[in-house]
């Protein structure tokens, strides 16, 4: 009994000691903070993601489709009609944008490796907007995008999709991803508002190399074929509140299990979603130089000829070990 009262105890000072700090007390932590990074104060480790290349540093080798993923940036979220609009705290969140071009895709990872395997969880606050004014946006409303009704704006229809991801190997090499999609429209920019997984291992250099698999420059580097993304649960809807200059953050936490190689739980604002049956494709062949590798990804991906834009406010990534 005496055990049961000290860890109820410890759970309880604990959480107390979280509540304390503003910062840390919207988040709902496993119990070892592993990162904790708010972008007011920098990117803290997040940087572009590059496809491997030859040892003579020769970029030229970079598969087509990583070639232009776009360095993460700090933004203070300055639009056109408020001025500098700010993150959820503080001035800067963190910046994923794509170019106006249909399938091209902005990533930002952040590498880690694992002291042990366990449960890991990545926690944020985001927010998902397309381009507020500029020519792309504008003839892809006369191509019939959408009209404005005074509540719905048509930007909203011209954000493809977001996904977070991770890029993980253990010990012995064998090497997964685990992936959440929000796909917002569909490839014919049709709202679809759903979570989504894929149901094979993501194209790597080595299998570009070896002619196992071949991606263009605006393929989706994740899973190219869509036939191989499955829906998850209802569609859901975010506050895009009206137009694409209005920032509403979304609180994100998922969940994964490194020791059972799984998906766990997906929680997005008041829904959660139980991934415990989501399968996590593995790499039929193993992976060197890769041991306890624990990378993180965030991603955004358009589907028309205009920019869209995932903002992270922070990240606090925690683990049971």
């Amino acid at each position: 009994m005496g055990t049961t009262n000290d860890a109820a105890l410890a759970g309880q000072l604990r959480r107390a000691m979280l509540d304390a700090d503003p910062a840390l007390s919207r988040y709902n932590p496993l119990s070892r903070i592993l990162v904790f990074d708010q972008f007011n104060s920098g990117t803290h480790g997040w940087t572009e993601l590059i496809g491997n290349h030859d040892g003579e540093g020769n970029l030229d080798t970079v598969d087509d489709h990583m070639r232009d993923f776009r360095p993460p940036q700090l933004s203070s979220c300055t639009f056109f009609d408020v001025g500098t609009h700010g993150a959820m705290t503080g001035t800067y969140a963190l910046k994923v944008a794509t170019r106006p071009l249909a399938g091209h895709t902005g990533v930002a990872i952040r590498r880690l490796t694992m002291a042990k395997k366990g449960r890991v969880q990545f926690e944020t606050y985001f927010t998902f907007k397309a381009e507020a004014a500029s020519e792309e946006n504008q003839a892809a409303t006369q191509a019939g995008a959408g009209q404005w009704d005074g509540n719905i704006h048509p930007s909203e229809q011209q954000f493809g999709a977001f996904t977070v991801a991770t890029d993980v190997c253990d010990d012995r090499g064998v090497r997964y991803h685990t992936v959440m999609r929000y796909q917002n429209t569909d490839l014919d920019n049709q709202f679809t508002r759903r979570w989504m997984y894929p149901v094979v291992p993501e194209p790597t250099p080595r299998e570009h190399l070896e002619g196992k698999a071949k991606l263009a420059a605006t393929d989706d580097f994740t899973a190219p074929n869509p036939e191989d993304w499955q829906a998850i649960g209802e569609p859901q809807s975010f506050c895009y509140n009206e137009v694409p200059t209005k920032v509403n953050w979304h609180y994100l936490r998922w969940q994964l299990d490194t020791e059972t190689q799984r998906n766990v739980e997906l929680q997005v604002n008041d829904r959660v979603y139980d991934l415990s049956e989501v399968p996590v494709p593995a790499y039929s062949e193993r992976y060197d130089s890769l041991d306890n590798l624990l990378n993180f990804y965030v991603s955004t991906r358009t589907h028309t000829n205009v920019r869209n834009f995932l903002f992270l406010d922070s990240v606090l990534i925690s683990v049971d070990w």
